[in-house]
């Protein structure tokens, strides 16, 4: 058999690279097209009173989209009071309230999760894109989030919530159930970012409802603020409320 040389073994070396670098960048170049395709929805935004209505009668609630409740629904806000609103504990809002809280939200994308973080309650919710599925211990008070690319905007599925006494939202007494869906669907327009979100539980409402809703730009170098929820101070503002039941 006849042995290569020390300057034939380099040159063969040196192929070998080459062919392995050319495999790389034929198999890079179509997920660097197809990462160019994600919309671009990172960055600080702003939900505050420039962006959005705040405290209407139509906020966002109103009688175009006002849930169709069920009598179990129905049966709890006539037992309802503001003092049982659990935020008075500095328990955090959840979907779909917290999303049109009049406050910031910071939007980070990676290849396989967003992560939308709230300056209302200090929340972080993660939004997984690599295909995973929710198990049993996944519950909690955000649910857990799964979402895609479609066209040009992020589409998020929510299921998992633990029953929340004031789910729905903190003053029209409405809970929400372990069967909430929320289904939001994120796009840019222009220099804002857009949002259309649908809530679904049969264990309360009749049918969907949704709602759409906008962010501003934040101003250059905002940094989300500490929202420092104190139990102490927060509880002692229900003596303003007093209650129905003696």
């Amino acid at each position: 058999m006849k042995r290569l040389s020390l300057a034939g073994m380099l040159f063969s070396k040196k192929l070998a690279s080459t062919a392995v670098l050319a495999l790389i960048l034929s198999n890079s170049i179509p997920q660097l097209s197809a990462q160019s395709a994600v919309p671009d929805l990172s960055g600080t935004w702003d939900g505050g009173f420039g962006a959005r209505p705040v405290n209407g009668e139509t906020v966002p609630w109103g009688e175009d989209n006002f849930p169709v409740l069920n009598e179990r629904a129905l049966a709890y806000q006539q037992v309802w009071e503001e003092i049982m609103a659990p935020k008075y504990d500095c328990q955090p809002a959840s979907s779909p309230a917290i999303q049109y809280d009049p406050y910031h939200m910071e939007v980070t994308q990676w290849p396989d999760r967003v992560l939308l973080r709230y300056e209302k309650d200090d929340q972080l919710r993660t939004v997984w894109l690599d295909g995973r599925e929710p198990t049993s211990v996944d519950f909690s008070i955000q649910g857990f989030s799964v979402g895609h690319y479609e066209g040009d905007a992020l589409i998020v599925t929510t299921t998992h919530f633990v029953f929340d006494v004031a789910g729905f939202d903190d003053y029209n007494g409405i809970p929400s159930s372990s069967q909430k869906i929320v289904t939001e669907r994120y796009w840019r327009d222009g220099e804002d970012l857009k949002l259309t979100l649908t809530v679904e539980d049969p264990m309360f409402l009749r049918e969907p409802t949704s709602y759409t809703t906008r962010w501003l730009p934040a101003r250059p170098g905002y940094k989300l603020a500490s929202y420092d929820c104190d139990p102490e101070s927060s509880r002692a503002s229900v003596r303003f409320y007093p209650s129905k039941y003696k």
